[in-house]
Formats: C-alpha cells, sequence, structure tokens
C-alpha cells in the first residue's frame, strides 16, 4: 500500500476539470471539480477498481486541495469524498465555503 501511493503522481488536468492520480501509467483516480470566480467545487471523486484500498482518493484529496490552496482559491466541497475529508483535516478550514443547505 506504501508503495503504492509513494509511486503516485497527481496532476491538475485544466481541459477536462479535474486533477487525475497516476500510478505508473495508469490513471489510478480523478476528482473532479468546477471553476466559478475564486471558486474550486468539487464535484466528484472517483477510484478505478484495481486501485481500491491504497489509500489513492486520500492522496488525491490531499494534493488537489493543496493545489487549490496554493493557487489562492476557495475550496467548495460538494463531493462527499471531499467534504469528509475536509471535516478530518482542519488545515483547509480557512480556504472553504461550505455550500448552502438544499431544502
Amino acid at each position: 500500500m506504501a508503495e503504492e501511493t509513494a509511486a503516485l503522481k497527481v496532476v491538475r488536468d485544466e481541459e477536462n476539470n479535474r486533477y487525475e492520480a497516476w500510478s505508473g501509467d495508469a490513471l489510478a483516480g480523478i476528482a473532479a471539480y468546477r471553476e466559478r470566480g475564486d471558486r474550486t467545487v468539487f464535484t466528484h471523486t472517483e477510484v478505478e477498481a484495481d486501485f481500491e484500498g491504497m489509500g489513492i482518493a486520500k492522496a488525491l484529496a490531499a494534493e488537489a486541495l493543496d493545489d487549490v490552496v496554493r493557487r489562492g482559491r476557495v475550496i467548495v466541497p460538494l463531493c462527499p469524498f471531499i467534504a469528509d475529508y475536509l471535516r478530518k483535516h482542519d488545515q483547509y478550514e480557512e480556504h472553504v465555503r461550505w455550500p448552502e443547505a438544499t431544502a
């Protein structure tokens, strides 16, 4: 497991509005987003079946969120996985705008 995540490379694919986690030349997972003004709205996170249970989603979330913060943007977590990750990692708190609850 540690070996898989150590070899993991996360890149921002601006053309497809997603962060991609690559293990070698295999796409292991994605975190999709939309950009609205100064906000990066995370909409969906998915890990390929062959990579489940290896910590890929957590590593992907950390790298994606760190990139958003480095670029001075605001995080909006619509994706349940990203929202859960943010609740467990309070270092991002000042950069997060939680979506309004819908009735």
